[in-house]
C-alpha cells in the first residue's frame, strides 16, 4: 500500500493548488492543519484522498502523529514570522519518526543573497531571513532533500496593495523590485519535484517579467476600481539594499507563463463575479 504525501500548509494560498495536484497525479494526501476539518481543501474536487491531521507547527504539537510513517514529506507551511521554528519543529519529528525519504522545501529567491546584521534588517525583510534558516534546517537534517526558491506569489502582491488601499496614500518601497510568479505553476513544480527522487537545491522558479513595486501596486489599485496616490518609501538596511540591488529576482529563470495582469484580470473577474451572486441572493 502506498503511503499519502505529507503537506504542510495545505490550506495555504501555495497548498490550495499543491494539494489538487498531488490528487491528480494519482497520490494520497495527508494535510497537515492547526484546525479540525471534516471536508477537505478548497479546490481538490472533495476528493477521498485527503487525510487532515490536526497539528501546529509553530507550536510543535501534534507534528509526530502527522509524520507517522511518511515517506515523502513536502513543506509548504509559510508565513510572514516563524518559518524557521515551523521547519525545525518539522524536522525533528521527522527524525524521530526514521521513515521520511525525501523533504521537499519551498523558500524564496534572496533568501541566500540577502544580509541580514541589524534588527533593522529583520524588522523590515526578516522573512527572506526565516526562510534562509529553514534551508538550513532541512538540508542538515540528514533527510534526502529538494529545495526550491520562488520568486513572490502574484497573491503577495495583492495582498500588500490591498492593505495599502487602507490608507489614504498607498505606499511602497522605493527601488524595490518583483518578478512575481503564479502560485499554480510553483504548485506543479512541486509536485514534479515530490514525484521525483531528492534533488538538493534545484533551480529557481521565476514569474515571467520584472515590474517596479510602485507599477505593480497601481496597476492594482486601478483594476480594483480604486484611485490612490502611491508614495514611494525608502527601506534602510543592507537587507533592503540587496533586494534594490535584485536579490529577490530570478532573471535567468523567469520559467512561469502567467503574467500579473493576466492574474488581475482573473482575480478582477472572480470578484465581480461573486458580487453579481451575493445580490442576486
Amino acid at each position: 500500500m502506498e503511503l499519502p504525501i505529507l503537506v504542510t500548509g495545505g490550506t495555504g494560498t501555495l497548498g490550495k493548488a499543491l494539494v489538487p495536484g498531488l490528487v491528480a497525479a494519482g497520490k494520497d494526501v495527508r494535510v497537515l492543519s492547526r484546525t479540525a476539518r471534516t471536508g477537505v481543501a478548497e479546490g481538490d474536487g472533495n476528493s477521498p484522498g485527503v487525510e487532515y491531521i490536526v497539528g501546529d507547527l509553530s507550536a510543535g504539537q501534534g507534528i509526530d502523529a502527522a509524520v507517522a510513517g511518511a515517506e515523502i514529506v513536502i513543506h509548504a507551511a509559510g508565513s510572514a514570522k516563524g518559518d524557521a521554528a515551523k521547519a525545525a519543529h518539522l524536522v525533528d519529528s521527522l527524525q524521530r519518526a526514521g521513515s521520511a525519504r525525501h523533504l521537499i522545501y519551498i523558500s524564496v529567491v534572496g533568501a541566500e543573497e540577502t544580509p541580514f546584521e541589524s534588527c533593522i534588517d529583520r524588522a523590515t525583510l526578516g522573512y527572506f531571513d526565516e526562510k534562509r534558516k529553514g534551508e538550513l534546517a532541512v538540508s542538515g537534517s540528514g533527510i534526502p532533500w529538494t529545495i526550491l526558491r520562488a520568486t513572490q506569489f502574484h497573491d503577495f502582491i495583492a495582498a500588500f496593495a490591498e492593505l495599502g488601499m487602507k490608507l489614504p496614500i498607498m505606499p511602497s518601497f522605493s527601488g524595490f523590485r518583483y518578478q512575481p510568479v503564479d502560485a499554480r505553476e510553483v504548485a506543479d513544480k512541486l509536485v514534479e519535484l515530490a514525484l521525483g527522487e531528492p534533488a538538493g537545491l534545484v533551480p529557481a522558479i521565476g514569474g515571467p517579467s520584472i515590474y517596479p513595486m510602485a507599477d505593480l501596486v497601481r496597476s492594482y489599485a486601478k483594476a480594483t476600481g480604486h484611485r490612490r496616490i502611491v508614495l514611494p518609501m525608502h527601506i534602510p538596511g543592507k537587507a533592503a539594499k540587496a533586494q534594490r540591488n535584485g536579490a529577490n529576482l530570478a532573471r535567468d529563470r523567469a520559467v512561469g507563463q502567467r503574467t500579473w495582469e493576466e492574474y488581475l484580470a482573473e482575480k478582477v473577474g472572480a470578484q465581480k463575479l461573486g458580487a453579481e451572486r451575493a445580490g442576486a441572493d
